[in-house]
């Protein structure tokens, strides 16, 4: 699949997850090419979270000086936490503070294994538990039923 297409499906993926966790979602139009923010910003109840989304199954992660200087300039203008989610085929997504990644010559990275040994999954960057947000979804699902 082309590596685009495949961005853009994972994007729209963990939109919908936001989304049908009650969160307000954008994509960001022209996402992943000359982008000056990132792909997603998810806000829920004053919370705003902003996400650079990657798929990609290589043992390293890396972003170009340029968009690691876009992304952390957002943050900083922003005060939003600004994160990279990766998806692992099989395992999910993980998402990853800017800082976590060592800058190099030319990129800034963060291997696949730091990011198992971190797990930071999706419920750990939330100001509540997915649990309890899922329990509301099985509870409306039932009252429909």
């Amino acid at each position: 699949m082309h590596r685009y297409m495949k961005g853009a499906r994972s994007e729209r993926e963990l939109l919908n997850i936001f989304y049908n966790m009650g969160y307000s979602v954008l994509r960001s139009a022209g996402s992943g090419v000359n982008s000056l923010g990132p792909d997603i910003i998810a806000i829920k109840d004053k919370v705003c979270i902003a996400i650079e989304c990657k798929a990609w199954e290589k043992n390293r992660l890396s972003i170009d000086m340029d968009g690691y200087k876009k992304l952390y300039e957002w943050e900083q203008n922003t005060k939003f936490p600004t994160y990279i989610a990766w998806r692992m085929n099989g395992k999910g997504w993980f998402f990853i503070k800017l800082d976590e990644l060592k800058q190099g010559e030319k990129d800034y990275s963060i291997t696949r294994i730091k990011v198992l040994e971190m797990n930071r999954i999706l419920d750990s960057i939330l100001p509540w538990k997915y649990e309890k947000i899922e329990n509301k979804l099985q509870e409306n699902i039932m009252a429909i039923d």
